[in-house]
């Protein structure tokens, strides 16, 4: 058991200079995705929120919970580095689902940030989030079995 929480939480990245490049990156990344993205969901434009593509067909409920959750909650606990490598998984699925599905015949400047966003992400995903998170103090507090 304590092994697989140290796959999932743990990450250290060898020295202080790559942590420390790996905090600012996750920090720079979820505050962008967080004011590009995240402030929408609080803002009516003509009256109404923001619309959000359900190109899967989910039940809209569960669509925008999942769209709103990845662009609100997510970039926050992504910054202190708070289950890093879980919480990201809905925001690969909404940023890869935009680029494959939602914006498949856009033209590449419109298909970018998708993109972006997702290899962002999955970077994030293998790497982990570095010794300067959560993670890394909440495994380093677990007792060793």
């Amino acid at each position: 058991m304590n092994d697989l929480f140290k796959l999932i939480l743990f990450s250290d990245l060898g020295n202080h200079v790559n942590n420390w490049a790996m905090l600012a990156f996750r920090i720079l990344l979820a505050l962008e995705l967080f004011r590009v993205h995240g402030l929408k969901k609080f803002k009516l434009e003509n009256g109404q929120k923001e619309h959000v593509p359900n190109p899967l067909g989910l039940p809209d409920k569960l669509n925008g919970i999942i769209a709103t959750f990845s662009d609100t909650v997510v970039p926050f606990l992504v910054m202190f580095g708070i289950a890093t490598r879980l919480v990201i998984l809905p925001v690969i699925g909404v940023t890869a689902t935009g680029y494959m599905v939602v914006h498949r015949k856009d033209s590449p400047e419109v298909r970018d940030v998708p993109y972006m966003y997702t290899l962002c992400f999955l970077f994030l995903l293998i790497v982990g989030p570095g010794a300067l998170s959560a993670d890394h103090y909440i495994f380093n507090s677990i007792p060793t079995i």
